[in-house]
């Protein structure tokens, strides 16, 4: 993740009241997206989830 202007490709989402900028074409790929802030014993930082396309490695599943 990186602060960043939308361009043309890009693609706007919100996410609990914060917006996210995404190239169009992966957005598509990838939608819906998730990004949580975690504590962990291994420290904090933002989890990014997504339910990829079923022709993935992770089938139709959402749990990747």
């Amino acid at each position: 993740m990186a602060l960043d202007e939308p361009g043309d490709k890009d693609e706007l989402f919100d996410d609990r009241d914060i917006t996210y900028i995404i190239e169009k074409e992966l957005y598509e790929k990838v939608k819906p997206i998730k990004v949580d802030f975690v504590n962990s014993p291994m420290g904090a930082g933002f989890d990014i989830s997504s339910c990829l396309a079923k022709d993935n490695a992770c089938g139709s599943s959402c749990s990747c």
